[in-house]
């Protein structure tokens, strides 16, 4: 039976649940479509980078990977009655807008006389399956984790990779993808950088797996060393499982045969999962409060966007804000210790909507997970799943005195600011003045004296 593989988020030839499936029943087409409808809100940083990881699925497949561009209903169906394929199969999508995809898909599919077959997802623990014994979904993380363990635990181990007979097709180049993605900018980043990231980390499962192997041997000492920033001591895993030219369950089993238990590691593996449980249950999330706080919405006007814009460029004047705002733009990540103080800074300091610095991480991430992006973002604001977030408030100083103590980091970033002829602008707001002002705000919301 001839079959067409559908790849997404699942940019790899190992441990692919429906590459595995479709292949053991006969040739496959893999495919893969440019939506020009979705890529016109994705960033030109995450375009390239999703071209690159393209380019690199490509070659590993012997050239046979068919990319085309339109809407995916249209191209699946038309591509299944062109080489006779009986049916689609697929890496399940968990995302509001990649499920309700995948429904219409569905039914053009079944309309046309062609089996649909979606087959695992890119996560250890599908998303929507774990619930409380209400029968509600979990919404603190301590209990979804403990969940997520034994379900874990019952979990098959990384998919056998069968031998795979490639249809050949006509299709386009990798670099189709980069035509049309970012034509659709929110209009608050206006006037921001538009160039994709310069130093964007290198794209692909065999770079994947190198840097899976190398992570494997040091991993028990990511909990010690993670937040140091000027070590650069994190996995560098997170844009590699954001395309899925790795699943998360290979790096547990690599883990595993490491002897590394990398607990600290594994929990920030569970923290990408409870985030995208999250969001199944709760698709309103990706852009609206998780759990209103009464809080008035923030200024939108040009003040507003101004003191954006600084914070955009790592322009406030305070070192390891702009630092992680540089890397940013120049790389297309950051740490996660850079992401929250960053992400602070903007909500509690400069009092700006958390929806705007999502936006633009979005925009500027190759591993911008909108699942852990957008909830990571309301964890800081305040609007997520924390009981009591607050008084959280992120001291930028006191974070660099700890984080970057040597100051390393901050120079990697901001080499203009250091060295005989540097010149060190004054922070951009007083950080004592609105944190005064940022719990004034939270005590009013919560209708406190």
């Amino acid at each position: 039976m001839r079959s067409i593989v559908w790849f997404r988020r699942d940019l790899r030839l190992h441990d692919q649940p429906a590459l595995a499936a479709a292949a053991t029943r006969g040739p496959v087409l893999g495919l893969f479509v440019v939506d020009p409808a979705l890529a016109a809100s994705v960033g030109p940083t995450r375009g390239w980078y999703l071209s690159e990881a393209l380019a690199s699925l490509a070659a590993a497949s012997g050239h046979r990977l068919v990319i085309r561009v339109g809407d995916p209903a249209a191209v699946l169906v038309a591509a299944a009655r062109e080489v006779g394929a009986a049916a689609v199969y697929a890496t399940a999508e968990t995302t509001p807008r990649g499920r309700a995809r995948d429904a219409a898909v569905a039914d053009a599919l079944v309309q046309a006389g062609i089996a649909w077959r979606p087959i695992s997802t890119p996560y250890v623990v599908d998303p929507g399956t774990l619930r409380q014994r209400s029968g509600r979904p979990y919404r603190v993380f301590g209990a979804y984790a403990r969940a997520w363990a034994d379900a874990a635990g019952r979990v098959p181990g990384p998919a056998e990779t069968p031998p795979v007979t490639w249809i050949a097709a006509a299709g386009t180049e990798p670099a189709a993808l980069r035509a049309v993605v970012g034509t659709r900018r929110p209009a608050h980043l206006a006037g921001l950088p538009t160039a994709p990231a310069p130093a964007r980390p290198p794209a692909g499962e065999g770079v994947a797996l190198e840097a899976l192997l190398d992570f494997a041997g040091r991993a028990d000492g990511y909990g010690a060393t993670r937040d140091q920033l000027g070590r650069d001591a994190t996995s560098r895993l997170s844009p590699h499982l954001h395309v899925g030219a790795l699943h998360p369950r290979t790096v547990l089993a690599a883990l595993d045969a490491a002897g590394q238990a990398a607990p600290e590691f594994r929990r920030q593996l569970v923290w990408r999962e409870f985030y995208a449980d999250v969001l199944w249950h709760d698709p309103h999330s990706a852009w609206h409060d998780l759990r209103g706080t009464g809080a008035p919405v923030p200024d939108r006007d040009g003040a507003a966007r101004e003191r954006f814009g600084r914070w955009a460029r790592g322009d406030t004047g305070l070192a390891l804000v702009d630092a992680g705002m540089r890397q940013l733009l120049t790389e297309g990540w950051m740490p996660n210790r850079a992401r929250l103080v960053c992400a602070s800074f903007l909500v509690k300091h400069l009092h700006l909507d958390w929806r705007w610095g999502a936006s633009w991480f979005l925009w500027r991430l190759v591993d911008g997970d909108v699942a852990s992006n957008q909830h990571g973002w309301q964890w800081v604001a305040g609007t997520g799943t924390d009981a009591a977030p607050y008084h959280r408030i992120l001291n930028p100083v006191r974070q660099a005195e700890r984080f970057d103590p040597e100051g390393d980091y901050a120079r990697r970033h901001l080499p203009e600011r250091y060295g005989p002829q540097a010149v060190v602008a004054p922070a951009m707001v007083d950080l004592a003045i609105e944190r005064r002002e940022a719990l004034a705000r939270a005590a009013l919301a919560r209708g406190a004296p």
